[in-house]
């Protein structure tokens, strides 16, 4: 592989301290050609509560038929993990998501899901996607159960 100007692959780097100072980076698919899924899930997603301060706790899943260009897997770890102290709503912050790796990668397709535990006693659940399933292309269900609680 020849090397890239990748911000942080191979370096020690700390986490961004925001969504906004984040970089995600991307490299070129070396498949463009074929049409394949791409799958992220991150069970220990944290932000905060715009309001009271207080952490929320979401699974997210990635998906994406790429294009061109793949997400850079250490990006996106950090890129996630620059929320941790970034105050946002559910739907906002699952919507601000999938729309950044939209623009950065400029996929055939694109599905976020975000299951978010209860805040207020209610589960919130927010997905978004860029169009229609494409054809060709094996799309499993993300895999997440709903919220049950301790039941």
């Amino acid at each position: 592989m020849k090397k890239t100007n990748l911000t942080y692959l191979g370096k020690p780097t700390p986490a961004p301290t925001s969504p906004e100072e984040a970089v995600l980076d991307r490299v070129p698919n070396a498949h463009p050609k074929e049409r394949y899924l791409v799958r992220f899930a991150a069970p220990e997603f944290t932000c905060m509560c715009p309001f009271t301060g207080q952490p929320d706790f979401a699974h997210l899943v990635i998906d994406y038929v790429p294009k061109a260009f793949l997400v850079e897997s250490k990006s996106l770890k950090l890129y996630l993990a620059s929320f941790r102290n970034h105050a946002g709503f559910h739907e906002s912050t699952t919507l601000e998501i999938g729309k950044r790796l939209r623009d950065t990668l400029k996929p055939v397709w694109l599905r976020i899901g975000g299951y978010w535990y209860p805040r207020g006693g209610m589960p919130i659940d927010v997905f978004y996607q860029t169009g229609p399933e494409p054809k060709g292309v094996w799309i499993p269900p993300q895999g997440v159960e709903p919220y049950r609680g301790r039941g």
